[in-house]
């Protein structure tokens, strides 16, 4: 499992890691419109997923934005951020914050991407900051775990990792 902290201070994620070369295990998370979305409803395309604590902090919005920006360059790219905060609250905040190119989506429900990827934080119950690309036929080219959850991804090796996927 991947060690991380959250403002200097150990966390116990649950789930499990996934490492690059493994197929992309399976999710079920909300639109903003309440309907479920899973891995097989991105399939067949290379897909770069934020996932972030919650939108309506710094460094999260900071990070969504970022990728935000980055979706014009990336051709055949599903940008896809995930966090635990409601579809509601994810969809004003997308409103407000003029974010068009990246999809959120809200784990809130069953914790059921966390889980998965491994990224519950349990004693805070959401979810650890991590970016994965996974490529057309749903293998994770790209993870990484940022180790303290107040930290930025490293933004430049999601991208190109991004490009290279097929």
């Amino acid at each position: 499992m991947a060690s991380i902290t959250f403002k200097g201070n150990p966390v116990t994620l649950l789930g499990n890691e996934v490492k690059v070369g493994e197929k992309a295990p399976d999710f079920k998370v909300l639109a903003n419109d309440l309907s479920e979305v899973t891995l097989a409803d991105t399939k067949g395309k290379v897909r770069l997923i934020s996932v972030v604590p919650s939108l309506d902090t710094g460094v999260c919005d900071q990070q969504t934005r970022r990728f935000n920006e980055e979706a014009a360059s990336l051709e055949n790219v599903e940008i896809l951020t995930v966090s635990v905060d409601l579809p509601f609250a994810q969809k004003r905040w997308c409103g407000a914050a003029g974010i068009e190119n990246v999809q959120t989506l809200s784990d809130h429900r069953e914790l059921s991407f966390g889980k998965a990827f491994g990224l519950v934080i349990e004693e805070l119950r959401l979810l650890a900051r991590a970016v994965f690309v996974i490529d057309a036929n749903d293998v994770v080219t790209y993870a990484e775990y940022v180790s303290e959850a107040t930290n930025h991804p490293n933004y430049e090796a999601a991208i190109e990792a991004a490009k290279s996927a097929k």
